[in-house]
């Protein structure tokens, strides 16, 4: 009976984190949806979620240093340009662009777009050589590349701009994951938590997309009655309320998917994506009147094949790797553990033994 209990408060809790994680990842596409009907300057509020989610992990880590009495990771200037500017202008662009794309495209479009950024992370893994070459690979990268063709094919909804758009921020999330990955995985730079990763990505990543900002929306918002040339105060409260409403949703995507890898599995955490896919797909036919025809559903269950193939492939190497670990003795690692999770991890050993395995796998996803 205890037993069954355990179980069942496992399946309640996995349920209740998976409803968090889709509460801020299909919020926060939404809300650059809606955000970017009235107001047009995707760049511009970029910025200010980068700003908010400094902030808020700033935050964090100070919460982190006064539970734990140990100090937080910190960079030279050298090694903060050289190692991790690289990861945070990949990520700056991919973010900026795809709220960018916003503009001219539906979720639904995006949403089909965005997931071929698997074909870009399994590219880059490749050529970094933190994947091995394996024909079943071709197979993914077929129904992904298939799905997507069928997916924007005589589209009634197509827009080539928006298209053009993200499928670069798919390309540039490709490196940004694939470096951030190369990044998370040194133990030496002591970047294992997002949080601290977070952290310290937002000040470069802020820097390299203020060009982009300058030069496209730079005059246009000096102008602006939403913004500079606002004539009630109110106006301006009202525009700064909801930009930081993004950021509290760009911030709490982050940690709740480092909450989920943390308390369930990798695997989860990619399950669950496919099926948010499912559920945006949806909401945005029926919420926002995006139009698919047969055509394009058939090409989104094509390509989910390939991400569901890829995320399968992951798993049974996943576990090819847990049995050889199984035979090597593992050292301790719990001073980069996030303290809110450090109590539930001694629930089980078999929690403990895929601890490093689950931080890797969030970066493939």
């Amino acid at each position: 009976m205890a037993l069954l209990l355990h179980f069942i408060c496992r399946g309640l809790r996995t349920v209740g984190l998976v409803l968090f994680y889709y509460c801020f990842s299909i919020g926060i596409t939404f809300y650059n949806k809606w955000l970017m009907k009235d107001f047009h300057f995707p760049l511009f509020m970029t910025l200010v979620h980068l700003m908010m989610i400094f902030f808020l992990s700033a935050i964090t880590r100070m919460f982190m240093h006064c539970w734990t009495g140990k100090a937080r990771v910190l960079f030279t200037w050298r090694d903060y340009m050289i190692k991790v500017a690289p990861t945070a202008l990949a990520t700056a662009l991919d973010i900026g662009l795809s709220n960018w794309s916003f503009l001219f495209i539906t979720i639904s479009l995006y949403t089909m777009t965005k997931s071929s950024a698997v074909l870009f992370i399994l590219f880059f893994s490749l050529i970094f050589k933190l994947e091995e070459p394996k024909p079943c690979l071709i197979v993914v990268v077929l129904l992904i590349a298939g799905g997507l063709f069928m997916f924007t094919f005589e589209s009634t909804q197509f827009n080539l701009e928006g298209f053009l758009l993200v499928l670069l921020a798919s390309f540039l999330g490709g490196i940004r994951w694939t470096l951030t990955q190369i990044l998370m995985q040194k133990a030496e730079l002591g970047l294992q938590n997002p949080v601290d990763t977070m952290y310290h990505l937002q000040p470069l990543m802020f820097l390299g997309l203020f060009p982009l900002f300058f030069f496209n929306e730079g005059l246009s918002l000096s102008t602006s009655e939403k913004v500079f040339r606002v004539s009630d105060i109110s106006h301006l409260l009202h525009t700064i309320s909801l930009l930081s409403l993004g950021g509290a949703l760009a911030f709490g995507l982050g940690f709740s998917e480092f909450l989920l890898v943390s308390k369930t599995s990798g695997l989860t955490l990619s399950i669950a994506g496919i099926f948010k896919e499912v559920c945006t797909l949806l909401l945005a036919s029926h919420i926002m009147g995006d139009e698919m025809s047969t055509l394009n559903w058939l090409g989104f269950v094509v390509c989910l094949s390939g991400i569901s193939l890829h995320v399968s492939l992951k798993t049974l190497g996943s576990k090819g790797k847990s049995v050889q670990r199984l035979q090597v003795p593992k050292e301790s690692n719990s001073d980069l553990e996030l303290p809110l999770l450090r109590e539930e991890r001694d629930e089980t050993n078999e929690e403990d033994d895929d601890d490093d395995e689950q931080e890797r796998e969030i970066l493939h996803r």
